[in-house]
């Protein structure tokens, strides 16, 4: 088995804490150097055709992870913002990118996953992918949040129960530490399972209410992708909007 590709069920809460014990004091941050990053020749032609739409630079700056913080990237699709939080948390840190197995396709992370010591890519149904109590400095998820109100038996893609995955989340996150979610913006009100089933996006303030209903505390949010041509009507996979969605951007705190 690959030593990048493991289920999270063979990981133990020992083994995801222990990492976290020889991190060292708090340091200085300097600027990010992500130009370097987004050089970097380990990344895909794909991805460097998301770089317009996605900004990467800004997202980073406002999500904010530092040297040695542990990371997860949920639902990491191909590993997009898993590589450049890896780059982000350097040596000393740890980024989980966390796929559902119908999700994770192993091809994508051949390039580049054992090249980054960092970076441990996970497959595991969501309602699996555990972690031990307070080890997470940082949750992030692109474009994948309204996923958890989301189901599909074509793609094997089992139901959430939302309230008792942002209750792990809140478990998993030391005290002080973040939730950063980036989705497509959805007109208000609706069902959200409706919303996600019909159109893949959610409305933001459905987010910040059951954030705050597991106990996060709003910090802030982003305007940079907001897009106001998209009217949020079409799917997000229409051509005539994809990779062009009016995308909000929210960070939350664990208190």
């Amino acid at each position: 088995m690959n030593r990048r590709l493991i289920p999270l069920a063979l990981l133990s809460a020992a083994a995801l804490t222990a990492p976290l014990l020889a991190k060292p004091a708090a340091m200085a941050v300097r600027p990010a150097p992500v130009a370097a990053w987004l050089a970097d020749p380990l990344r895909s032609d794909d991805m460097r055709k998301l770089d317009e739409g996605r900004l990467p630079a800004e997202v980073l700056a406002f999500v904010g992870a530092k040297p040695g913080q542990t990371v997860l990237d949920f639902m990491a699709g191909s590993g997009y913002y898993s590589f450049l939080l890896a780059r982000a948390v350097g040596p000393k840190g740890m980024v989980f990118a966390a796929n559902s197995p119908g999700e994770n396709d192993p091809k994508a992370w051949t390039a580049f996953a054992d090249k980054v010591p960092q970076l441990h890519v996970m497959v595991s149904e969501i309602a699996q992918m555990q972690f031990a109590p307070r080890s997470l400095d940082l949750i992030f998820t692109n474009l994948n949040y309204h996923d958890l109100y989301w189901e599909s038996d074509k793609y094997h893609f089992k139901r959430v129960d939302v309230p008792r995955q942002l209750s792990a989340w809140f478990t998993q996150l030391k005290p002080g530490g973040h939730v950063v979610i980036v989705d497509h913006a959805a007109n208000p009100g609706g069902d959200p399972r409706e919303v996600a089933d019909k159109l893949h996006r959610i409305d933001p303030e459905r987010v910040k209410a059951d954030m705050a209903a597991a106990g996060f505390v709003f910090e802030g949010e982003s305007r940079v992708l907001r897009r106001s041509e998209d009217d949020h009507s079409k799917l997000v996979f229409d051509p005539a909007v994809r990779g062009k969605t009016d995308r909000f951007m929210l960070k939350f705190r664990r208190p």
